[in-house]
């Protein structure tokens, strides 16, 4: 695999993010619930970053950060095209998220439905811990809790 790139997202890119969103949810069911306006649905107003990483300038991943509250960010929309699962792309993007909450003094924390166990044991795999589960109605049959993680501490 060539070197994947990390880059700010551009509207260029959201036809292309929006495809692959339909892949993923096609293969993994991420997103529970299908938004009404994908396009929108990776928009949030509310988002300090969004980002692709990009393999041959070809994008196969994205990422949010997301305001929560002063002090915390949530990582969010984080995707990464189904037949790259497992080549570290998803960890490089967690990865970038990190650092960005960090350069800007907040607390990264994401969350993820119960039920998604492949990206729960991701999460896990990758030093975030688990520190809550609040019960959801919003997922269906799919899921009844949502877990939050919290990013893992700095090295020494």
């Amino acid at each position: 695999m060539a070197s994947p790139a990390i880059r700010i997202r551009t509207t260029a890119d959201l036809e292309t993010c929006v495809r692959l969103l339909a892949e993923v949810h096609e293969a993994s069911g991420y997103p529970v619930n299908w938004p009404a306006d994908p396009v929108a649905w990776l928009s949030p107003w509310e988002a300090l970053g969004c980002w692709v990483v990009t393999v041959d300038d070809e994008v196969v991943g994205h990422l949010i950060v997301t305001a929560e509250g002063a002090r915390e960010a949530l990582v969010e929309r984080l995707f990464v095209e189904p037949r790259r699962t497992g080549s570290g792309l998803g960890r490089l993007l967690l990865e970038h998220a990190v650092t960005f909450a960090r350069s800007q003094g907040r607390h990264l924390l994401l969350d993820v439905v119960a039920s998604r166990d492949g990206a729960a044991g991701f999460y896990r795999k990758a030093g975030w811990q688990e520190i809550a589960r609040t019960p959801i109605d919003w997922a269906g049959d799919q899921a009844s809790e949502l877990i939050r993680f919290s990013a893992p501490p700095l090295s020494s």
